[in-house]
């Protein structure tokens, strides 16, 4: 069951989610979806009775999912800490789920910390004694490797700077990779990856990229690493996080036209650690049959890194003064 919300994107910040009347609903607190669409001037209509709920004003859209903490923001899925939940008819949204998902990216703030975005660390995942995910013969730090080199050529070519965490086949620790980001003043760190399923290996496929999951909020994945729930030093960027994930996940949907599984919450230690906006990107899955032949052709490596590339420049647009 979904219903879609559309903003205007001045007007969300004006009231707030901590501003709505709240209600306890399976142990957490919820607002009404209705109350903040209202308040910030939404057109209202139920799609389908108790189903689907539309609210829009003709230039944004979000899909909720009922009993689904995965909803739609223009066409692009992303997740939230809780489900959507539907109570005496009307539909409920955990706070945080506003305040750190959906306002930021129905309304990002045109400003950043530190002025224009230079300088982009890019972390190709694994390396030396550490391979990553392993398909036969192909190891997935060989070809986080090959997309870094990719995605440094275009950037270099746009215009940035760019940091790589390593540049041959050496393993780099993992504290160490947002450490390099830090000293070289980088605005921004993308950490590359690809994924693998066990268990529904000829199943599972699409891109999904992580930010960090807010304070006091559930991961996408809860195995992910890292289970403290407090502040750390990734959460000073929540917004900008979620904002640049979300570009980046865009652009490598719409251009690739693969199977979108969201922008994705997990507190990895490089998100966590990272002092400046940070995401993860999951580039596909080494374990399908199809999408791995794209994974290791360099004529779609190619394809990606320009997405990479055009996600992060979509973002810079948005968040420049």
């Amino acid at each position: 069951m979904s219903f879609v919300l559309a903003s205007l994107a001045g007007l969300v910040a004006q009231i707030p989610a901590g501003y709505l009347h709240s209600v306890a609903l399976f142990g957490k607190d919820y607002v009404r979806v209705e109350d903040w669409a209202r308040a910030n001037h939404f057109q209202l209509s139920w799609l389908v009775k108790n189903q689907e709920l539309q609210a829009s004003n003709g230039s944004a859209k979000i899909i909720f999912s009922v009993n689904s903490a995965k909803i739609s923001i223009n066409g692009v899925n992303a997740w939230l800490s809780a489900p959507i939940a539907l109570k005496d008819g009307g539909l409920f949204i955990a706070p945080l789920d506003l305040t750190k998902t959906v306002q930021p990216l129905v309304a990002p703030e045109k400003k950043t910390r530190r002025g224009a975005i230079r300088t982009i660390c890019l972390d190709p995942g694994h390396g030396g004694k550490d391979p990553g995910n392993e398909e036969g013969a192909r190891q997935e730090k060989k070809y986080t490797l090959l997309l870094a080199e990719e995605v440094r050529a275009l950037l270099v070519k746009a215009g940035f700077s760019v940091k790589l965490t390593r540049t041959t086949d050496s393993f780099v620790d993992r504290p160490v990779r947002p450490e390099i980001a830090r000293r070289s003043q980088a605005d921004l760190f993308v950490s590359l990856h690809y994924n693998s399923e066990s268990v529904a290996a000829h199943e599972a496929k699409g891109m999904e990229v992580y930010c960090l999951t807010p304070a006091r909020t559930s991961s996408t994945n809860a195995g992910g690493e890292g289970a403290s729930s407090g502040d750390c030093a990734g959460n000073r960027n929540d917004s900008k996080n979620v904002l640049l994930a979300y570009q980046l996940q865009k652009s490598l949907v719409r251009n690739l036209g693969t199977e979108d599984r969201g922008v994705r919450r997990a507190r990895f230690e490089v998100l966590r650690m990272a002092e400046m906006p940070a995401v993860l990107i999951e580039g596909g899955f080494m374990s399908h049959p199809g999408e791995s032949k794209k994974i290791y052709d360099p004529g779609h490596r190619r394809q990606m890194a320009q997405a990479i590339v055009e996600g992060i420049l979509a973002y810079r647009r948005l968040v420049e003064k």
